[in-house]
């Protein structure tokens, strides 16, 4: 992963973010630094020097070490344990494995995937279909995946 820029957040634009971010905003501390990182993947948010969040098409997100900083309440996928080991490796979310979903996502959110046992993100994806249908549905996509454990993101060292 290259870096082409790096600088501060505007304090303006940091209210926007927050709003963006709904439940999740609790990541950025009060009177936290926020640097952003211009890459040739999705832009990166440093709060505080650690990568917590991703621009994906202009929507702000909690990257996984973000997400592992939170309590996660919403926009969450629940995977099986036998999902985990295709999931560390980047594949979609197969509606099959799936065994509880927040059911207010709809198609094209962000979601947080986390494994049913320890309940621990394990990959960021895009909601292909709703969280009810997902649950529902015996076959095919459910989650596109973005960004996972061991990925060039998950690595990434500032």
């Amino acid at each position: 992963m290259k870096i082409r820029k790096r600088y501060y957040l505007q304090k303006k634009k940091l209210k926007k973010l927050k709003e963006q971010l709904g439940e999740y905003y609790t990541i950025i501390p009060p009177k936290g630094k926020i640097e952003i990182l211009e890459t040739d993947l999705y832009d990166i948010l440093l709060v505080n020097g650690k990568p917590f969040l991703m621009m994906i098409e202009d929507t702000a997100f909690p990257t996984l070490k973000g997400a592992l900083e939170l309590e996660i309440t919403t926009k969450y996928v629940v995977v099986d344990m036998g999902a985990i080991r295709f999931v560390a490796k980047g594949a979609d979310i197969m509606s099959p494995g799936i065994t509880e979903a927040d059911s207010s996502i709809i198609e094209d959110d962000f979601v947080i995937i986390i494994d049913e046992t320890h309940r621990k993100p394990l990959a960021i994806g895009k909601a292909l279909i709703s969280g009810e249908e997902m649950v529902e549905s015996d076959e095919g996509k459910a989650v596109k995946t973005i960004h996972y454990i061991g990925d060039k993101l998950w690595n990434l060292s500032v």
